[in-house]
């Protein structure tokens, strides 16, 4: 190829699955940390551990 040829080459724009993954991760990760706190929250003001 030449290198006029590679300056044309355009890259693609779509989503990899390493990224997918990741967010996927966070957003699991940030659900059970709400229902972790809520629990907590509920247990202190109900006075229940168990």
């Amino acid at each position: 190829m030449t290198d006029n040829e590679l300056i044309e080459i355009k890259g693609g724009g779509s989503i990899s699955g390493t990224i997918l993954n990741g967010v996927v991760r966070a957003l699991s990760f940030a659900l059970e940390l709400g229902r972790s706190l809520g629990s907590a929250l509920r247990r202190q003001q109900d006075g229940s551990y168990c």
